[in-house]
């Protein structure tokens, strides 16, 4: 998910240096570890220093998806000693065409464990922690601390925030990238060097702009292109090499093979951030849809009067997984059939962002509430109620 230059915030200038070395290297390399990094080591201002900072950071990257699954291998090849990654999801085969960490035996898996596996056939001398959970205000500071630098791959504006915020409190730099469609972003944030993604965002889009990858689709090479950028940033972080992406947006166009860079400041009028907040209801506005809990949800649909359950995702989507006895309306189609609609309805897309959209246009007739987390959330807790669309 993109966000226009449009909605940048205060522009302003940076210094043009970078901050120090991020992490103390260790105390020395095996013969094995100096031989896999033969083809770095010769790198101007870099040599074995740096790579002894590389096998001591610990770095935990957002999404096991098509940002993650380029960069963290990247980071493992380049002989970072820990790393970690945080993912709920699971292979489908909608995924393979550019999350590539991935494969055809992979699909059902989770997607930690998928890329974690990649990792190890690379260097089996790194070491992986698997987060098989949802990214939450309620974990995110416990999973941060263990780390050193952060890599937001997310896919979803309450993560990104949630990343931003749960690393300027902890002081840890966070390197995030976005993609959709043909374009992408990259940038880093750290509260101690320079502005952050609230500088650059103080607010998130209303949900009705949102455009996710499912409803938008991505082009698969550009996960690759905004991945290796994404390592590269965090690597110059932890080595102390170069010019770090701080107060400046890096912006590339596949379909014109062309970047630009976007300079902007510290907004002075930005509320400090003190702690971390509810980021469904923060990205669905202060004017947002009434929602429910995933758990909510689940016990209403169990009830003896079940609302009406709308699936708004796209009939591909369906075909993935579904709960039997959902109307399927896709988002595009919705605002021609709200006559069909009265009464309580429960709205469901694969994630959130979509269902929130629905909704407003369904307040005009009925009673919505919209499924926090989306069918992802319900699949975590009652998987029983899934099952795959049989095909036609």
């Amino acid at each position: 998910m993109l966000v226009e230059p449009r909605r940048l915030g205060h522009v302003g200038e940076t210094n043009g240096s970078g901050p120090a070395a991020l992490v103390e290297p260790v105390p020395a390399l095996g013969r094995e570890q100096l031989e896999r990094a033969q083809r770095q080591l010769p790198l101007p201002g870099f040599g074995e220093l740096a790579q002894r900072r590389l096998r001591a950071a610990r770095v935990l990257a957002i999404g096991a998806g098509g940002l993650g699954s380029a960069s963290v291998p990247y980071l493992a090849g380049a002989g970072v000693g820990t790393i970690g990654i945080v993912d709920d999801d699971v292979v489908e085969i909608s995924n393979l065409h550019r999350q590539v960490a991935h494969g055809i035996a992979d699909i059902g898996r989770p997607k930690t464990a998928s890329l974690a596996d990649r990792v190890r056939e690379t260097d089996r001398a790194v070491t992986v922690h698997e987060h098989r959970h949802r990214l939450t205000a309620a974990n995110a500071l416990d999973v941060f601390r263990e780390y050193d630098l952060v890599i937001d791959g997310s896919d979803n504006f309450p993560t990104r925030y949630l990343a931003n915020d749960a690393a300027q409190l902890l002081d840890k730099p966070l390197v995030w990238g976005a993609i959709l469609q043909y374009q992408g972003q990259v940038g880093v944030a750290w509260h101690r060097h320079g502005p952050g993604y609230r500088d650059l965002f103080p607010a998130p889009p209303a949900p009705e702009d949102v455009i996710d990858c499912a409803g938008g689709g991505v082009l698969p090479g550009l996960c690759g292109t905004v991945g290796s950028l994404l390592a590269t940033e965090a690597m110059k972080l932890i080595t102390g090499l170069g010019d770090p992406l701080l107060g400046r947006v890096l912006v590339y166009d596949s379909l014109t093979a062309r970047t630009r860079e976007i300079l902007y400041g510290r907004d002075p009028e930005a509320a400090p951030v003190t702690e971390l907040i509810d980021y469904e209801a923060f990205c669905a506005g202060a004017d947002g849809p009434a929602s429910v809990s995933a758990a909510e949800a689940i016990e209403l649909l169990r009830g003896p009067d079940a609302p009406v359950l709308l699936d708004v995702r796209t009939r591909e989507e369906r075909r993935g997984r579904r709960i039997p006895g959902a109307l399927s309306v896709p988002l595009d189609e919705l605002e021609q059939r709200l006559s069909e609609f009265t009464g309580p309805v429960l709205v469901h897309c694969e994630r959130g962002p979509r269902s929130v959209r629905a909704s407003r246009l369904l307040e005009s007739v009925a009673q919505p509430r919209y499924v926090q987390g989306g069918i992802d959330a319900l699949a975590r807790l009652a998987p029983e109620l899934l099952e795959e669309e049989p095909a036609s």
